[in-house]
Formats: structure tokens, sequence, C-alpha cells
């Protein structure tokens, strides 16, 4: 595992996972969102975020979280892993609720500097309707993309401890 990518809606443990495993087989984390997100929360443009991903996925090694629908596919081409977290919506709810108030006027770390923790309808609604929108999609590319590439499907705290704990066992 050289190329991981970490994908599931917001508040699954992209962000906790992918450092976890950075950790554990000393590969750089990329966390989307600093490289996507401005000051004040000012989006990339479209077409420099699609050069800048372009740049980050052929680097000889990273684990990448973050969903950014638009160059998903590119992403999941360039890794040899691909992480989903399934994780129930009632969990991954309380988690970004837990997260806004941990973070109050604060730019949490896998976050851009400039951009306090926020939770605005948008992304809740976004959290609350993944998967209905969004899940289909993901498990249609991941099915695709099965045969070729690791497709490891958590949906449990305790399936991601199990799996971080198969890794573990598996450097040591």
């Amino acid at each position: 595992m050289k190329r991981i990518l970490v994908i599931g809606p917001g508040g699954s443990g992209k962000s906790t996972l992918s450092r976890r495993l950075g950790e554990i087989l000393g590969l750089e984390v990329i966390h989307l969102d600093r490289y996507y997100w401005s000051a004040a929360w000012v989006e990339m443009p479209k077409d420099q975020w699609s050069t800048t991903v372009d740049e980050l996925v052929t680097q000889q090694s990273w684990i990448m979280d973050g969903n950014y629908s638009g160059t998903l596919a590119k992403r999941i081409s360039a890794s040899d892993t691909i992480i989903f977290l399934d994780m129930p919506r009632a969990l991954c709810l309380w988690r970004i609720v837990k997260r806004r108030l941990a973070y109050q006027r604060k730019s949490r770390p896998d976050m851009a500097e400039g951009c306090p923790e926020r939770l605005n309808a948008d992304f809740f609604l976004w959290v609350l309707n993944y998967s209905r929108r969004s899940r289909p999609k993901v498990l249609k590319l991941l099915q695709e993309y099965g045969a070729i590439k690791r497709v490891v499907h958590l949906r449990s705290n305790r399936e991601v401890n199990s799996f971080i704990s198969e890794i573990q066992k598996s450097r040591s």
C-alpha cells in the first residue's frame, strides 16, 4: 500500500484514519481540504483544482483523504488502495456537530488556515443525504475498480479498529 485513498461522508473519520495510517506506514498524508480551501472558505477555481489534484496524485506515495467528486475517478485511478468509510448516518452527523463544538473559531488540523470550523445547512444536508445521493455513485466506482485495486469497505468503528490492528501487525 503506497497510494491510499480514504473516502466517505463528512464525519466518517477520514482524516483521523488517514493520520493513523500515515503514522503506522510512514506515508505522507494529504488532506484535500487543505488544498481546496483558502482563508475565509474561498474555493479553488475548478481548473486550478484539477491541476492541483493531477500534481498530488503523481507523487510516489501518499494517503489522501477527501471526497470532491469531480476528481474522484482520477484519484481512484491513481491509487492502489481505496478505503471507503461507510459509517452510519447518525454517527457522522454526531461527529460533525461534535467537531464544530471542538474547533469553535479555529481551523482544524486537516483544514486550510483561516477556515474556522463551521456547520452550515448545506454541509449538514450533504451529510444527511450522503447515503442516498453520493453513496450509490461511490459504490459503483468501487465495484468498477475492485478487480484491479484493493478496496477496503469499513462500516463501523470496530471494523476500522480491526483494520488498523491488521496493518500494525503486518508492519511488526
